[in-house]
């Protein structure tokens, strides 16, 4: 059975190293987007995944294609439209300076897609998962109708639905309020991969992040979203730009479990390491309990933050030995 992901696939332009743009000479590019990291992620995990969007009729969508061709991602329910792909510079920080990131989306091929472009019954047919965030609907209103097509396709179908709603105040720009948008759609899902701070935006409630307001804002949400069986939640502790830490948290509906702490003590790229996390969580979800899943998904978010570019590309005994203790970095031979 495969996993679906659909979202745009965007252009990523930065300096080399931690260059600030204004030393640069040159700008190294990736192709990403948060959706197609998951994909790429689980894709390296030797699943079967598929990617739903649009990419610009010309070499720039020719290139995105192949990209994710090279992931091992199905591409082929991926149209080609007369708009150019979106992109975005990042300028990344080390140390004390943080990373800085500007977007240039908003009029891109994704955000022209069309509802009647997706067959979501052919697409959703065979498929066991479907995975969407926050971003999608926050592109166009489009873009929105057609993700809440495929929930409801879904939703006939008994996909499981993994929804990642982080609300982007800077995307919002066709004139919807994107609280009601979210709500809305996560009552169209079954696993809410967020914490307090998305259940806070969502609800426009103000639970506070210790364990015990986690667990009552996720009682809440699944008051709200009787859909929603499970709350997982990344925690993040940022000592500088390059130093971190992470864990994983999840209410059950009945049970708080949490993982150990995980510090990464000299980050490489930070970009996607939530999307790792996901793709970590709906690989264990197939596999594991719901300990075993966080522990997995926790553990591939740590290693994220090793690899340069948006997408997680290690392997599943990477992670694994991660998840056994061995964090000491030894080669291997």
């Amino acid at each position: 059975m495969k996993i679906v992901t659909f979202g745009e696939v965007i252009l990523r332009l930065s300096p080399h190293g931690s260059l600030k743009m204004t030393q640069a000479n040159s700008l190294e590019f990736y192709f990403g987007g948060t959706e197609m990291n998951v994909a790429a992620s689980l894709a390296a995990f030797g699943e079967k995944t598929q990617h739903i969007t649009n990419v610009s009729n010309d070499l720039v969508g020719d290139a995105a294609l192949a990209a994710m061709r090279k992931l091992n991602i199905d591409v082929s329910a991926i149209n080609k439209v007369d708009h150019p792909m979106g992109l975005y510079f990042l300028e990344v920080g080390a140390g004390l300076r943080a990373s800085k990131i500007a977007y240039n989306r908003l009029h891109g091929a994704f955000a022209h897609i069309e509802p009647n472009q997706v067959d979501w019954e052919n697409i959703l047919k065979g498929a066991d998962f479907f995975h969407w965030t926050g971003i999608t609907p926050a592109i166009s209103e489009n873009a929105y109708i057609s993700l809440k097509n495929g929930l409801k396709v879904a939703q006939k179908l008994g996909v499981t639905v993994t929804s990642d709603p982080a609300y982007r105040s800077n995307l919002w720009k066709y004139g919807k309020d994107g609280h009601e948008i979210l709500l809305e759609l996560v009552g169209l899902s079954t696993i809410f991969i967020g914490g307090v701070n998305e259940i806070n935006e969502i609800l426009k409630t103000e639970f506070d992040f210790s364990k015990e307001g986690f667990v009552e804002a996720s009682k809440k949400l699944m008051e709200e979203c009787p859909s929603i069986k499970k709350v997982f939640d990344k925690v993040r502790t940022g000592l500088s730009a390059s130093w971190q830490r992470v864990y994983g948290r999840v209410w059950t509906g009945t049970t708080y479990l949490e993982t150990s702490e995980l510090e990464i003590t000299d980050v490489i790229d930070r970009i996607g390491t939530g999307d790792a996390y996901a793709a970590g969580l709906i690989y264990g979800l197939k596999r594991y309990d719901d300990k075993n899943a966080l522990e997995f998904a926790n553990a591939a978010c740590a290693l994220k933050h090793t690899v340069l570019g948006d997408a997680n590309l290690v392997s599943v005994d990477e992670v694994l030995e991660i998840m056994q203790g061995n964090t000491g970095g030894r080669i291997k031979r």
